[in-house]
């Protein structure tokens, strides 16, 4: 059994800091200046160019953006409980049975499914991995910045909608310089305005690009922001290194963290994620465990819809 860090650990964990050392560099002539500043030029000469989406590919993306639209009007007519999913193993995350909620959400979950991988010929961006890891050019990366999820085929990350509490908001932030995706879940409030007990998890993800489409990942640790300590009104944060294996749900999040350790529990290998389609807007990508993410940037007006 994982011993759970205590509030003083935490709190600890809390004030510590991250402080950054800026170093001058000193130059003993102008030709070893001049050497470096050439290199510093060809080095940004990579950064992307503008990206040119065929009219058959901007045609797609709004039609993909309709069709998620669609997926969303059924699911609120149709479901009453997320329940009758795959039930996720220690093998990772599992594929949601959306026809076990009804056949027009598994009729409409397929057409999306298949808008992906059709939409994915016409992807503009060549290398979507590219500047992932870089430290000086990260921020150049096609990747980087904050994609809002808008669907999912995967079980672990989808959050219903319960009662009078809206769905939570779910964002996947790439730090391309720092080569880690973090996974931000924010649960909403009541409409009473009570705050749940979790309000807040972010699992950070060390990323790293193995060819020009994928990206291997390896999972560092979870924060959760906690609203109540034993029966108290107390908000905290626990932060904890977390296994592959239990990442499955949030909501049963530190109850999973027993099971942590137990004999002849398996090693689940790192994940991966393949890029369909990447431009200034939108982001597709399918996981090693065959499931579909469909992101994309809050600022695009498309999108406006879906995100209220």
């Amino acid at each position: 059994m994982t011993k759970l860090p205590t509030l003083t650990t935490t709190t600890n964990l809390l004030q510590q800091s991250i402080s950054f050392t800026s170093t001058s560099l000193q130059y003993q002539n102008a030709d070893e200046y001049s050497d470096i500043a050439n290199a510093h030029v060809q080095k940004s000469s990579q950064k992307l160019l503008p990206l040119v989406i065929s009219p058959e590919g901007t045609k797609l993306k709004d039609l993909l953006v309709e069709k998620i639209s669609e997926f969303r009007e059924i699911k609120e007519r149709d479901q009453t409980t997320h329940s009758k999913r795959r039930r996720p193993s220690s093998q990772g995350p599992q594929k949601i049975d959306f026809y076990s909620v009804s056949t027009d959400l598994g009729n409409k979950a397929d057409e999306i499914v298949e808008l992906c991988n059709k939409i994915a010929s016409y992807n503009p961006t060549v290398e979507p991995t590219k500047f992932v890891g870089d430290k000086e050019l990260g921020e150049s990366a096609p990747l980087q910045g904050a994609w809002r999820s808008l669907f999912t085929t995967a079980a672990d990350a989808n959050f219903p909608q319960k009662g009078d509490q809206k769905a939570p908001k779910v964002q996947n932030v790439v730090n391309a310089k720092g080569g880690t995706i973090t996974n931000i879940v924010e649960f909403a409030s009541k409409q009473d305005g009570t705050e749940p007990v979790l309000k807040k998890l972010d699992v950070v993800i060390k990323a790293k690009p193995t060819s020009s489409n994928r990206v291997e990942l390896q999972f560092k640790y979870a924060k959760a922001l906690l609203t109540k300590l034993l029966w108290f009104n107390f908000s905290w944060t626990l932060y904890i290194p977390v296994p592959p294996p239990f990442i499955v749900r949030s909501i049963v999040f530190v109850s999973r963290l027993f099971k942590f350790g137990k004999k002849g529990a398996k090693r689940v290998p790192n994940g991966y994620f393949d890029i369909l389609y990447l431009d200034n807007d939108l982001r597709i990508h399918k996981t090693g465990e065959d499931n579909y993410f469909v992101q994309a940037r809050e600022s695009w007006d498309k999108i406006k819809p879906l995100l209220q």
